[in-house]
């Protein structure tokens, strides 16, 4: 089945699970993961679905605080992209499962500085991680998913420390939901959550 243009060679039903990830607890506690997948608006809607996931805020992660505002990061000029963190409950979804709604369905990992007509490094692919154990299953998931030809092209997702983390705007916060109208979210956002009810319907909240 085609996906993001047919840069997926399979289905995001049949994509693997992560071989490594961070141990399951076993009581309901608040971990954070912040991803960069092209245009926060899109990304968060997907992520806000999903059992486990807290709270999602769009923000930015790469920079300085004095380029962290949306003007200034659209310019492409600063270290920034746009990211989003992701409040989850490590009892109810793993931080390998965060990656492969990232990779199935989230983003294209597969364009460099760019999705699709948003270009810039500001709407690069990236992990930023927290610590070690991120890195380390992040690394791995990308190794595998690249050992396994389940995209046509290598993953250019670059893995970043995390230094910060900077709360975009009020006005972008739940873009979608608030605003499905919109042409931008319609084409775009609309249809990767679309994709991700049809597919992992399961692991949805209810």
């Amino acid at each position: 089945m085609a996906l993001f243009g047919g840069s997926l060679r399979i289905s995001p039903k049949e994509f693997p699970d992560p071989i490594d990830d961070i141990a399951h607890e076993t009581a309901p506690g608040k971990a954070l993961a912040v991803l960069a997948g092209g245009c926060f608006w899109c990304t968060e809607a997907v992520y806000r679905e999903l059992d486990g996931v807290l709270e999602v805020v769009s923000g930015y992660s790469g920079g300085s605080a004095d380029t962290a505002d949306y003007k200034t990061v659209c310019t492409g000029t600063t270290q920034h992209a746009e990211v989003i963190q992701i409040a989850y409950d490590p009892s109810r979804i793993s931080f390998g499962r965060l990656l492969k709604i990232f990779f199935s369905i989230a983003h294209d990992p597969t364009q460099l500085n760019r999705q699709g007509n948003d270009i810039g490094t500001q709407y690069r692919s990236a992990i930023f991680y927290a610590d070690d154990a991120q890195k380390r299953v992040a690394e791995a998931y990308i190794k595998q998913l690249d050992a396994a030809g389940v995209f046509k092209s290598p993953i250019v997702t670059r893995l970043e420390p995390l230094k910060d983390f900077f709360e975009a705007e009020g006005y972008h916060q739940n873009y979608a939901a608030l605003h499905p109208e919109q042409g931008y979210i319609a084409a775009v956002a609309l249809p990767k959550v679309e994709k991700l009810r049809a597919y992992f319907g399961e692991q949805l909240k209810s």
